[in-house]
């Protein structure tokens, strides 16, 4: 699935232009994306630089502290630069950092977009991802409260995050909302979801991997560390870069808390992988 690099950006929902290399805020929370991780100034620094190296696709969630990266994004960047794309989620409540509880009744919904909404300071999100289906409340239901949303002029596009490609199937199929992107776990290593891939390629949706860089994972491997010296980059480089280059739906949104590994990070956009180099990335699994 290899594909020209060059166009680095997506519209979303077909009107919504971004650079599909964005910034995810998930590392502005500590461990577990429980709690804060460094300080507010350390974190609007971060922020603010992603902004400044042509970052237009911020990614966030109710879930992460819980409310503190949203807060953190707002701090930083409201009022928000014409063109900027925040994305958060909605759907999963934090007791701790190990405890995840799906929460999608339509009232519990609707109070976590207003509540996004108040901590973000927007009156519209731009995007808003369903963080998970809720197996005890029809999917119906789910996804006619996300369209009431969308109606409502409280949310531009909707996602879902950590589906299936039969679940994505059956979303499109129900036809009660426009399913602008999701977001699964996928990198170079890790390709389950291979089959969602191609159903957002079929469908024009944006495919958001979280775990870009397999937690970290793949900054030792081999194979990433060898074309990674041939191209005067790093391992972790080149894993962003073969994402670019194997769809052109995929928009990572790596995080990082991190100024220097931001900097290295954004810089993966102008990594020029061959085709050689192609064929031997995606020759990888998670046993090589």
């Amino acid at each position: 699935m290899t594909h020209d690099a060059s166009d680095l950006t997506f519209l979303i929902g077909s009107d919504l232009p971004v650079r599909r290399l964005g910034y995810g805020t998930v590392h502005l929370t500590g461990p577990g994306a429980w709690g804060p991780r460094g300080s507010d100034a350390d974190a609007v620094a971060v922020l603010r630089r992603a902004v400044e190296l042509g970052v237009t696709l911020v990614d966030t969630a109710d879930n992460y502290g819980p409310d503190i990266a949203e807060e953190r994004v707002a701090a930083a960047l409201h009022p928000y630069a014409e063109g900027l794309v925040v994305a958060t989620k909605g759907g999963v409540v934090r007791t701790s950092a190990q405890a995840w509880h799906v929460a999608g009744r339509p009232e519990q919904l609707r109070a976590m977009c207003d509540a996004s909404l108040r901590r973000l300071r927007r009156e519209r999100v731009d995007l808003y991802q369903l963080h998970r289906f809720d197996p005890e409340v029809p999917m119906a239901e789910q996804l006619g409260t996300l369209r009431e949303l969308v109606d409502a002029g409280k949310v531009r596009h909707v996602g879902l995050d950590s589906v299936t490609a039969e679940q994505l199937r059956a979303a499109l199929d129900l036809d009660l909302v426009p399913i602008a992107s999701v977001q699964n776990r996928y990198n170079v290593l890790d390709r389950a979801s291979e089959p969602l891939l191609g159903l957002c390629e079929e469908r024009g949706i944006a495919f958001l991997p979280w775990f870009p860089l397999g937690n970290g994972a793949l900054t030792d491997h081999q194979a990433l560390t060898e074309i990674a010296a041939a191209h005067g980059a790093t391992p972790s480089q080149i894993a962003l870069a073969w994402l670019l280059h194997h769809s052109p739906v995929l928009c990572p949104t790596p995080g990082t808390g991190s100024l220097a590994h931001l900097e290295e990070n954004v810089a993966a956009a102008a990594v020029r992988l061959t085709a050689q180099d192609m064929s031997r990335l995606d020759a990888l699994t998670s046993r090589s």
